[in-house]
């Protein structure tokens, strides 16, 4: 594996096996520059596929790839048809080999995984996920007692960076009162929001406790990581999981 690539920094058996991939270790140039493992932004078709080969070199099989849509739909791998992409925001699976897979740059990647290594699971979070309730949809269906799940946070758009309107505050207040305390006042009309405290908030409510990972920021971070904040036409990093078999 490429060691620009992040590990998880969490508990989970050996047999339970992830990474995030950062910029490093591709074939694109310019903005994309050089793994970009995603189809938007106008990088060339030729270069993200050979991108996505690079990648599958290290994985089982191929990652099954989601039509991601901002939403809180979570779906379990084994019940899809092949050569699938449905519409979903969250992949779990308990057979060995399948990949979950989650493109991002700037929403937060979460990986979840039963403590036995039984079942693992990745959901994409930005904010209107998480306020839509995805993460609490990924744990479900993950199908094991909360209490006995572990999450890994990837790399995110950090709290110092992250400057979002009243309306996104209030979309988290209406269901938790004290998710305020992830925002701070910026600039008149505008906030500071700190998507791993609302990802810890939610988990907790949901009964998970054991959250590891944080501490990135794919703004600030422009040598390591994508940004579609600093930069619209942006690449796509990947965080994926699987059980090995």
């Amino acid at each position: 594996m490429n060691p620009a690539w992040i590990r998880p920094d969490w508990p989970a058996p050996p047999h339970v096996r992830a990474f995030a991939t950062t910029r490093a270790g591709g074939v694109s140039e310019g903005e994309f520059a050089s793994l970009n493992l995603g189809g938007k932004g106008g990088d060339d078709p030729a270069r993200i596929e050979r991108n996505r080969e690079i990648l599958r070199e290290h994985l089982p099989e191929r990652p099954q790839w989601l039509v991601q849509v901002h939403g809180a739909a979570s779906v379990r791998l084994e019940s899809l048809p092949p050569a699938t992409a449905p519409r979903a925001d969250g992949a779990v699976t308990s057979r060995p080999g399948r990949v979950c897979a989650i493109l991002t740059a700037d929403c937060m990647p979460l990986l979840l995984c039963a403590e036995d290594g039984s079942a693992v699971g990745a959901v994409h979070a930005g904010w209107r996920g998480l306020a839509a309730g995805v993460i609490e949809s990924g744990v479900a269906a993950l199908g094991v007692d909360p209490a006995r799940v572990l999450a890994w946070m990837g790399p995110t758009i950090g709290p110092a960076a992250y400057e979002v309107g009243p309306e996104v505050r209030e979309a988290f207040l209406a269901a938790d009162p004290g998710a305020g305390e992830a925002f701070a006042a910026h600039r008149p009309g505008k906030f500071l929001a700190d998507l791993y405290a609302l990802a810890r908030r939610r988990l907790a409510r949901t009964g998970v406790t054991s959250v590891h990972g944080g501490g990135f920021c794919t703004f600030t971070e422009r040598d390591r990581f994508f940004s579609y904040r600093r930069t619209p036409a942006s690449g796509r990093m990947g965080t994926f999981a699987w059980i090995q078999g």
